[in-house]
């Protein structure tokens, strides 16, 4: 890989998980994120011997280092579940979601932390959180469960920075636990990046409360919605409520030269100019007139 900054989008596996270092590298990109199974079923097929050897060597010839894959969970598991059968389901689910990447030889796993869904409280559903994390890690080598902050819709947890620090903090293996911080989510919880200054200061609070060490990836995306509306809907960069100047302040931040950067935003049709956007706001590219 280059010393260029790792971008890339959170591609499609249509026709097996193999094609995704190809989408990707269609796009200009130097990282990606993808499903290691269908999100949307609770169980998928076993991955098989072939499968894995095609998706490496895609990995390989296109120049993707393992590590700078972001793959991301089920949207169906919670981890914080407030009953007894919802909350086995969920950490067998994400147990077989860590053991998929084991597998694969990737090294992260991407996750939205859970819901206490009005039956629990806030701090008892972050304990419970951990407790699940701490469980995966035990039966399992090699994969940093990464934690995701979000917009804090219905009765998500993981919208502040502090319920972030909480998770980690009851993390047994904190060598293997990390964040995401996602720019639409982050806005939508409350927090500013729109100017150097709003921009300084939720960096201020995210180094203080969370730690920089943490930050294992990042996802690139404006926002449709207002500053602390709680709601998660993602748009172009530059096109929604945070504008450019968020995106060209973080691509700067030399903080994140070595963190996985992905887009989640709605047209993939124009994932490969958003790939080029961000390089241009890192420095590597030059604006075409």
């Amino acid at each position: 890989m280059s010393s260029s900054r790792l971008i890339g989008a959170h591609v499609s596996t249509v026709g097996g998980i193999e094609n995704a270092p190809l989408n990707a590298h269609q796009i200009g990109a130097t990282a990606f994120a993808l499903f290691t199974k269908n999100q949307r079923q609770w169980q998928g097929k076993p991955l098989t011997p072939d499968q894995i050897d095609r998706f490496q060597a895609a990995c390989a010839e296109y120049g993707f280092d393992l590590a700078s894959i972001l793959p991301h969970d089920s949207y169906l598991i919670n981890l914080g579940h407030p009953t007894r059968d919802g909350l086995e389901k969920s950490r067998a689910a994400f147990l077989d979601e860590m053991q998929r990447c084991e597998q694969l030889g990737l090294k992260m796993l991407n996750f939205h932390p859970g819901c206490h869904l009005k039956q629990i409280s806030e701090a008892q559903c972050l304990s419970v959180i951990a407790e699940s994390i701490n469980r995966t890690l035990d039966q399992t080598e090699g994969v940093t469960a990464v934690i995701e902050n979000t917009a804090g819709q219905g009765s998500n947890v993981g919208y502040c920075f502090e319920h972030l620090a909480e998770i980690i903090d009851q993390v047994e293996d904190k060598s293997r636990v990390g964040v995401c911080i996602d720019t639409c989510h982050a806005f939508a919880g409350g927090y500013d990046l729109r100017t150097p200054e709003t921009y300084a200061d939720t960096m201020r609070q995210l180094e203080t409360i969370v730690g920089m060490p943490y930050v294992k990836g990042l996802h690139v995306n404006d926002s449709k919605k207002a500053l602390n509306s709680r709601v998660d809907r993602h748009e172009k960069l530059g096109q929604g409520e945070l504008g450019p100047e968020a995106f060209r302040l973080l691509m700067e931040d030399e903080r994140f030269a070595d963190v996985v950067c992905i887009l989640e935003t709605p047209n993939q049709e124009h994932w490969d100019e958003e790939v080029r956007q961000l390089r241009v706001w890192a420095g590597e590219m030059v604006e075409q007139s």
